[in-house]
């Protein structure tokens, strides 16, 4: 399957143009059929071509139709790399954006979260990734509490990163010519390897398997 990835094509837009306000429900069922082949679909290929590359990619999902027309104007793929850790995808008339996340944290989560991130060792670690990503163009953002949370130093080197409960690495990649053709799997593969380093540390530090929480 990830041979059929060719990128979207101009009808693509076309479709989500007419879909575009607060389409009736009659609309959105008039445009089913073409937006399931034309905007849907591409996406399904695009994740099948990623799994494809790479097994840590396998665990994902496609949004389908639902009852709310931002649904219908904003197709959506997750791959779920550990407990709250995953890739989303979103393809709509801006055209695609990508972003590394780990959110919905469970409280055993933030705790570890925290743990690490005050620890020098694992903390400089994610402090280093999180500022190249910055640096690359990656829109760093996620809940944050106003103030550190109780129990560590308000002026904590890494304070800002205290203060969140999830965290998002978030890119817009944009709808220039690539993204009618199969350059767009090269551009979100190379996307995906810069988002590896602090998803895998999150992975590792917040979500790790047969990690108790509560």
């Amino acid at each position: 399957m990830h041979r059929d990835f060719s990128g979207w094509s101009e009808a693509a837009f076309d479709v989500l143009l007419r879909l575009e306000g607060d389409p009736s429900a009659a609309a959105r069922e008039a445009l089913r059929k073409d937006r399931e082949r034309l905007v849907r679909q591409p996406m399904v290929a695009l994740v099948d071509a990623l799994a494809f590359r790479s097994e840590s990619f396998e665990d994902h999902s496609v949004s389908g139709f639902r009852s709310t027309p931002w649904w219908w104007q904003h197709q959506c793929a997750v791959v779920r790399l550990a407990e709250n850790v995953e890739i989303g995808l979103r393809f709509d008339l801006d055209g695609l954006r990508l972003q590394g996340a780990w959110w919905y944290a469970t409280p055993g989560q933030v705790e570890r979260y925290r743990a690490a991130v005050a620890a020098e060792a694992s903390g400089s670690v994610l402090a280093k990734v999180v500022e190249e990503l910055a640096d690359g163009g990656y829109e760093i953002t996620g809940e944050k509490l106003k103030r550190v949370p109780r129990g560590f130093p308000a002026d904590h080197p890494r304070a800002e990163l205290l203060r969140h409960r999830s965290l998002l690495a978030v890119r817009e990649l944009g709808c220039d010519d690539w993204l009618h053709s199969a350059e767009a799997l090269d551009r979100v593969w190379l996307a995906c390897r810069e988002l590896e380093p602090v998803l895998s540390w999150l992975a590792q530090n917040v979500a790790p398997p047969g990690a108790e929480d509560r």
